[in-house]
């Protein structure tokens, strides 16, 4: 019994360290944290954790294939629809533009709204600072 009330508070104590470090950082990016602040206390491995969630369309690495989304290595600095081994929608091709930092924010927030007509049936990310995380991961991921 010990053992298993020792292991769960060792669990739950590892569970919280993160909220103490999502706060020092929030803390960190000042009052309303524009895209700018939060990137500048983004946690690449926070934004390793939250691609899980991409992980089942998306893929990451060097060469990687494309799944039911375009691979995304390399991403930030790309042409918006311009991996030749993927098919994107008339309306993604349309909406032109490259991936910088601001358009990714935009787009994880509410890809549909962002580009209508898209094929990604993705809700969005709502918290500002795991977009953050999760575009600091995509930059990180490129080297």
């Amino acid at each position: 019994m010990r053992v298993v009330l020792t292991g769960l508070c060792l669990f739950l104590a590892g569970c919280g360290g993160g909220d103490a470090d999502r706060a020092d950082r929030l803390r960190r990016a000042g009052a309303n944290p524009d895209l700018t602040a939060l990137l500048r206390v983004a946690d690449v491995d926070a934004g390793r954790r939250a691609f899980g969630q991409c992980a089942a369309c998306h893929t990451i690495g060097a060469g990687g294939q494309s799944l039911a989304g375009p691979n995304l290595h390399g991403i930030l600095g790309r042409a918006v629809a311009s991996n030749p081994r993927f098919g994107y929608t008339q309306a993604l091709i349309d909406h032109g533009g490259r991936w910088d930092a601001a358009r990714m924010d935009a787009w994880l927030a509410a890809p549909m709204q962002v580009v209508p007509g898209t094929r990604m049936a993705f809700a969005g990310v709502r918290d500002p600072m795991e977009r953050a995380d999760l575009i600091a991961y995509l930059q990180s991921a490129a080297r």
